[in-house]
């Protein structure tokens, strides 16, 4: 902004000093139209600049996000760090690099929520009411998890041809979601296995005449 400020301010103090040797009787004409080129180039060097001030106002004042929040952009997604008027910082949740983001390109961004949705698949031979009960009893195990903040079966979801998918929601701070899907998965898995229910994979049947 200070930049700005002292090129507009030397700019309008050459124009100034010209149009007062004008009105002296200068020819300044030629001048003055050098001047209004070099403001036109200026302005077009400094349009990316002026597009990431206004948008970094825009990112504050409407509270598009805050700091701790976690974006994707592009195939990055991080955690916010910095905001500023040009540009936001985000930290990769996956290699911790530091990102940074031109405010100007702010509309790419997604924010990520804090919920994880699970298809589980169960096989037609387990009946609703045990399946919906074996999984509703890893609610427990998985809210076991420090980073868990709430988790739900949702219910069938799904029909497939070898199997009835079931739909968990588990929520999570969105920079602990890789972690988190990881571990409740695990939890899903054991309890299916201590149930003697295998996980069911697509089947091809061939009949030969």
């Amino acid at each position: 902004i200070r930049m700005i400020r002292s090129i507009v301010g030397y700019l309008l103090a050459i124009i100034t000093v010209l149009m007062v040797l004008q009105i002296y009787g200068v020819d300044v004409s030629s001048m003055l139209a050098g001047v209004g080129i070099v403001s036109i180039i200026i302005g077009l060097a400094l349009q990316d600049v002026l597009k990431d001030i206004f948008r970094g106002f825009d990112i504050v004042s409407d509270n598009y996000f805050a700091i701790g929040d976690v974006m994707t952009f592009g195939e990055n997604t991080g955690q916010v760090t910095s905001i500023s008027l040009r540009t936001t910082k985000i930290q990769d949740i996956n290699t911790n690099n530091t990102i940074s983001i031109a405010n100007r390109n702010i509309s790419q961004v997604e924010l990520v929520s804090d919920t994880i949705y699970l298809n589980i698949p169960m096989p037609y031979e387990v009946p609703v009411e045990k399946a919906e009960k074996i999984l509703k009893s890893t609610i427990g195990d998985i809210k076991k998890d420090k980073n868990v903040i709430d988790a739900k079966l949702l219910g069938l979801n799904k029909l497939n041809d070898s199997s009835m998918d079931y739909l968990f929601s588990i929520n999570c701070s969105p920079n602990l979601k890789l972690l988190t899907r990881r571990k409740a998965l695990r939890t899903i898995v054991t309890a299916l296995e201590k149930n003697k229910i295998a996980i069911p994979y697509p089947q091809l049947d061939l009949h030969k005449k």
